[in-house]
């Protein structure tokens, strides 16, 4: 018996469970957010709406079948407010919720409703200054009462799974549910009291839903963080749910977050317990996982798309996430047949909806099709926001808005983070200036994944600064030399899924882009003088950086760090001491040739 046999070997005591058997197991994302928004468009929405379809040359006779529909979100990144998309109204829980609700009444057969990770983390401020708990709370509406059993199996930490076989939900982890630590993302699934709570619940309770994840391990047991995957009835088919996280989230995370976790190959994992679980008689699969690629007007592509060509030949379904995209595309497993993919752009604005069709005798799924529907909120479901819902979000906007409603400043042109072809924006060169300011240093490096919204002209409130910067990141301190300097201006390009071009200040430097990978950097100047490559600067960043977050490792070699305010906090308190109205500008920090 292996340590993953041990591990659940009284779940096989749980009559309602079903058969629930693990296997013995050895135990880059496409584009950018903001490069997935600027693919984002009223034309694109329309073509992700076109239905995607196969059918299996040989089908079951009528009666034989049973129908399953399968409502995918992902990215959520607690969105309880509407927003626009193509200059509609969009998403929003309670807009979401009608949609939901609505195709779930029209479907004859059996929903579940999948979601592929990030549904907590980088959120707006009526969902993270209240711990994503409402985000947590608008996904609990549609448990069903089966989802409300629990069985305390001792081997996951945090409290009782949810594994009857008859709930409506499944959930997996994304990168940013490990931005707090695991301690805390369990703490939003399992339940239990923040210490700087309560919020809207006295007595928060956890997810009523079950999350699974087959690729994080704990790195001095190898026992699974939650449970791998779940196995749901389907008018009495067996349908198996697996989870997975991209194996890259400790480099996109703080390390402290992902803290004694190991991230395992996702398709390893997931192929490993695929073939236990076809030895128990399971024949369909859905793998819900936070990694995915793009598919705006041209062929699918980025990770997803090879991981999907390494998946089992038995996966039919994969729900997937991470990239803010669609995808609805049949591509094909390692037994080249075809599985359906999809992704639901993000932030409530879409979902997908995938139709199958199941063999009663044999469990295989032999019809499968998909389209990814926007929420637009000026038309159909939208025009009728759930009512419950939209309860929950005004009490999680009037818990929050004596302080996102505090006016900071004064705007005199919009601040965006769109760069210009060198890699410069007027609202990164206006939160590297914040940074180097709070700290003092010669020089300060701010990461463009880490602003996360533009910022209209007029009156500045403070939610509007917690929407640009939410991750309570601190800022840091530390020395590097001039050739240190060169080789992380490199970085920005080696070792990276896609340019990550910094947000500078106090240094401007030229790049070549027709020189390789690892040298394109020309020549960076402080002040109009080239710097020394054996000088010592000082330097600002963040702490996710300083831990080298997205694959910027020289900061880990700084020497003399020293911890500063929090990133929020130095912007607030550099825009109030600008002459008013404020402004930034591109200036030319960043010079491209070629």
């Amino acid at each position: 018996m292996t340590a993953i046999h041990r591990l659940l070997r009284g779940v096989a005591g749980l009559a309602t469970l079903g058969t629930l058997v693990l296997a013995s197991t050895e135990v880059t994302r496409a584009c950018s957010d903001e490069q997935a928004e600027e693919l984002d468009s009223a034309v694109v929405r329309a073509a992700a709406a076109a239905r995607v379809g196969w059918n299996a040359a040989t089908k079951s006779a009528a009666g034989d079948t049973v129908r399953l529909q399968l409502l995918g979100i992902n990215d959520f990144h607690g969105q309880l407010s509407g927003r626009r998309v193509a200059n509609r109204p969009a998403g929003g829980a309670a807009v979401l919720a009608s949609y939901l609700e609505a195709e779930t009444a029209a479907f004859n057969g059996t929903t579940i409703i999948v979601h592929a990770g990030d549904h907590v983390g980088a959120s707006p401020p009526n969902s993270s200054l209240l711990q994503d708990e409402p985000a947590i709370t608008f996904l609990n509406y549609f448990a069903n009462d089966a989802c409300e059993d629990k069985y305390r199996l001792p081997q996951f930490p945090g409290g009782s799974v949810r594994l009857n076989p008859d709930c409506n939900m499944v959930g997996t982890f994304g990168n940013h549910e490990f931005d707090e630590g695991s301690a805390e993302a369990l703490r939003l699934i399992y339940g239990g009291t923040h210490p700087n709570g309560p919020f809207l619940e006295s007595n928060f309770d956890g997810a009523h839903f079950p999350y699974v994840l087959s690729n994080v391990v704990f790195k001095s047991s190898k026992l699974p963080l939650v449970p791998p995957f779940v196995i749901k009835n389907v008018d009495g088919v067996q349908v198996a749910f697996l989870g997975a996280v991209l194996k890259e989230t400790p480099t996109i995370v703080t390390p402290t977050g992902v803290a004694g976790l190991e991230f395992l190959d996702e398709a390893d994992a997931i192929n490993g317990y695929v073939a236990d679980l076809r030895k128990q008689g399971v024949r369909a699969f859905v793998v819900t996982i936070h990694q995915g690629g793009t598919q705006a007007g041209q062929t699918p592509s980025g990770a997803i798309v090879d991981l999907v060509k390494r998946f089992d030949a038995d996966i039919d379904v994969v729900i997937s996430g991470h990239t803010h995209s669609f995808m609805n595309a049949l591509m094909p497993n390692a037994g080249g047949q075809p599985v359906l993919v999809t992704q639901a752009f993000s932030s409530s604005t879409a979902y997908d909806d995938v139709e199958l069709t199941l063999d009663r005798t044999t469990g295989d799924v032999i019809q499968k099709s998909a389209l990814v529907n926007t929420t637009w909120g000026d038309t159909g479901p939208g025009l009728t926001p759930n009512t419950e819902i939209a309860s929950l979000v005004r009490a999680a906007d009037e818990k929050v808005a004596p302080l996102v409603n505090r006016v900071i400043a004064e705007a005199a042109t919009a601040l965006v983070r769109s760069e210009n072809s060198a890699g410069e924006s007027n609202l990164g060169n206006l939160i590297a200036d914040a940074q180097r300011a709070a700290m003092g240093t010669d020089l300060a490096f701010m990461n463009p994944g880490g602003i996360r919204a533009d910022l209209d002209a007029g009156t500045v409130t403070w939610g509007e600064l917690f929407t640009i910067q939410p991750f309570g990141n601190s800022l840091v301190k530390l020395d590097l030399t001039g050739d240190q300097i060169y080789r992380l201006l490199e970085q920005q390009w080696k070792g990276q899924p896609f340019p990550r071009i910094m947000k500078t200040s106090g240094l401007t430097y030229a790049w070549d882009a027709a020189r390789p990978v690892g040298s394109r950097i020309i020549e960076v100047q402080k002040g109009g003088v080239a710097i020394d490559r054996a000088t010592t600067y000082t330097v600002t960043c963040n702490n996710f950086m300083a831990a080298g977050g997205d694959n910027y490792t020289v900061f880990t070699e700084g020497k003399n760090q020293l911890g500063g305010p929090i990133d929020l906090d130095a912007l607030i308190d550099y825009v109030q001491a600008l002459p008013q109205p404020f402004t930034a500008t591109i200036e030319g920090r960043i010079q491209r040739l070629n």
